[in-house]
């Protein structure tokens, strides 16, 4: 099972020119829709005076959940060049914005093409592609003197609780890797102490 992923590792961003015009590409990890739509509107404050902030994100492990916008610019001449970008790397859970100032000569289709394609890719050359191991949150239910027994088999399998609630019946989530998710149930339902659902 493929339980890796590339996205960037922080926030980066590069400059494009062609004839006069500039290109401020942005890249940035995102764990959202929401989180892609503050980062927009932010750079659309940082760039008032600008007329154009094209962008493209993507989202999700199989590459269906994605969006990308021409933002005024000629159809599929700024957004799907920025998702090309996103696609030929591989990347999931980023955003990639290219702000746009206008230098006086007009590109044509062809060159606001290459001009959005490589704004990304200069962003993207000024960052870094990290691998993240995917993970699935699994919550574990038991009653508080099996305690021992549910916190030993944890540390054997080296994970650490994402969050807690120790009462009479007690609970503790655990993000654990998507390939070790068959084994690890077999060992909590092994324990016969423990219930186990996914969150």
């Amino acid at each position: 099972m493929e339980d890796t992923y590339r996205t960037l590792h922080a926030p980066c961003e590069g400059l494009f020119k062609a004839k006069g015009s500039k290109h401020f590409g942005y890249g940035f990890p995102i764990a959202s829709e929401e989180e892609a739509k503050a980062h927009l509107d932010a750079l659309r404050k940082q760039h008032h005076a600008a007329r154009h902030v094209a962008y493209a994100w993507m989202l999700g492990y199989d590459g269906t959940l994605h969006r990308s916008s021409d933002d005024g610019e000629p159809s599929n001449s700024a957004g799907p060049p920025i998702l090309g970008v996103i696609r030929a790397n591989e990347l999931t859970h980023v955003l990639f914005a290219v702000v746009r100032y206008f230098g006086g000569t007009k590109l044509g289709v062809g060159g606001l093409i290459e001009a959005y394609r490589e704004g990304a890719a200069e962003a993207l050359r000024h960052g870094r592609i990290v691998e993240r191991i995917r993970t699935q949150r699994l919550r574990i239910a038991f009653a508080y003197e099996h305690m021992g027994v549910v916190m030993g088999l944890i540390k054997r399998w080296e994970l650490e609780p994402a969050s807690t609630d120790f009462q009479i019946t007690c609970t503790l989530d655990v993000d654990v890797r998507l390939s070790l998710v068959d084994d690890f149930s077999s060992a909590v339902r092994g324990t016969r102490v423990a219930e186990l659902d996914i969150v």
